[in-house]
């Protein structure tokens, strides 16, 4: 059954089409075999946190995201980093998406927190769910629906979803039914991470970085951003033990400087290296160093890769350098500029410092001139891939390289 449900008048079809994406606990049988086996936790979904203007009370969010790895005693983190008081969410259930603000029927679940239903989150901090019993599946529309009861100062959330989400006033989280949730968000709110146990030869990646790993201007509610492509491929391959993916992407995000989002320095920790699992992180990040004209050189953008590599080696995490991409035509590009992207797309592509290389600048550019982006590739901003180019880019990863010899998985 879907989530191991204490209800029985649920029709059998229901859960013959919620079994495909969710599964009970295991029998007692299966559950000692289970015990024999080495396990760990690795995140499946992540979004990075930034500061979403002043929070509400008596507020419900019902937030949609996409799994990637399966496994078993889902969990998630509710975050209140750029919160300045403590933020009551008074209770949240977790359950599939059937279509916009629908449930699939019987499989709305209620998360708790120490065994309580509700959880207060210091300013600053993170609080993570008890395990839910079950199995959630690779690739399911994740439902976790999240009452704020108590809320004010500034929110905590992930702004540029490309996912529509839900809201109502009051509490309507127990609700598998979307007649109150009227309300829409292009946000999610609060919610950054879900985790599930698997076997301990299983890993997880991270993605690392700006607005074209945030997705813009791939088709919303499609999953079509390129770490989105990536984790498809993942799923598909039987060769490779890295099947979790988390997208750290924030739109208008540096590696050097705060403004969009934390630093890519800066955000390190909590988006990245306090995941579980987590064996490697692309990092593709640079360009709104380049373009934004601040004085920026190819000797500090090094600089900050540099020691990105150095926390995450000494982490036992592996660290894969994408080139940056080009972006001729866009409104802040100038030869100098051009002349630092290439200098520092060298250093990524010859020193070795990177475990390995993704070359999305090879992949994207236009064979007539290297500065622009191929404009079947283009969105039309010259900076931003469409689909297709989000797919290329995905396409260009080699798998092996996702694997290193400093690996050490850490575990929960």
């Amino acid at each position: 059954m879907l989530w191991a449900p204490h209800r029985l008048a649920v029709p059998i079809v229901a859960l013959v089409t919620a079994a495909q994406m969710f599964t009970a606990p295991a029998t007692a049988a299966s559950a000692e075999n289970a015990a024999t086996a080495a396990t760990h936790e690795i995140v499946t979904w992540g979004a990075s946190a930034d500061r979403m203007g002043e929070a509400a009370s008596n507020r419900s969010h019902r937030l949609i995201v996409r799994t990637s790895a399966g496994g078993t005693d889902p969990r998630i983190r509710l975050s209140n980093a750029f919160g300045d008081r403590p933020l009551t969410f008074g209770q949240v259930y977790a359950g599939v998406q059937k279509e916009g603000a629908a449930l699939v029927r019987g499989s709305n679940r209620r998360m708790t927190f120490g065994g309580e239903r509700s959880v207060t989150v210091p300013a600053g901090e993170t609080v993570l769910s008890d395990p839910l019993p079950g199995r959630l599946r690779a690739a399911t529309s994740l439902v976790v629906s999240l009452y704020v009861a108590e809320a004010g100062g500034p929110a905590t959330g992930h702004g540029m979803a490309m996912q529509t989400s839900y809201t109502t006033e009051g509490d309507h989280t127990a609700e598998e039914n979307p007649d109150n949730w009227t309300g829409t968000a292009g946000s999610w709110f609060y919610l950054d991470a879900v985790t599930v146990r698997t076997r301990s030869d299983i890993g997880a990646l991270v993605a690392l970085g700006d607005s074209i790993t945030d997705g813009w201007q791939s088709t919303p509610d499609k999953n079509r951003r390129w770490p989105d492509y990536l984790t498809r491929r993942l799923q598909a391959d039987p060769d490779t033990h890295i099947k979790g993916v988390a997208n750290e992407g924030i739109s208008g995000n540096k590696v050097l400087a705060d403004g969009a989002g934390q630093s890519a320095l800066n955000r390190l920790h909590r988006d990245v290296l306090s995941h579980p699992g987590v064996r490697t992180v692309l990092l593709f990040e640079g360009v709104n160093d380049i373009k934004a004209h601040t004085g920026v050189t190819a000797e500090d953008l090094i600089a900050g890769y540099r020691r990105i590599i150095d926390r995450a080696h000494a982490a036992g995490v592996c660290v894969v350098g994408a080139t940056v991409g080009p972006f001729k035509g866009w409104y802040e590009w100038d030869a100098p500029a051009e002349a630092v992207r290439q200098e520092v797309n060298a250093f990524i592509r010859t020193t070795g410092e990177f475990d390995a290389v993704a070359d999305f600048d090879r992949v994207l550019r236009s064979p007539y001139d290297h500065e622009r982006i191929l404009p079947f590739f283009d969105n039309g901003d010259h900076l931003h891939p469409n689909d297709t180019g989000m797919q290329a880019m995905a396409d260009a990863v080699r798998i092996a390289d996702l694997s290193c010899d400093r690996q050490a998985v850490r575990t929960r």
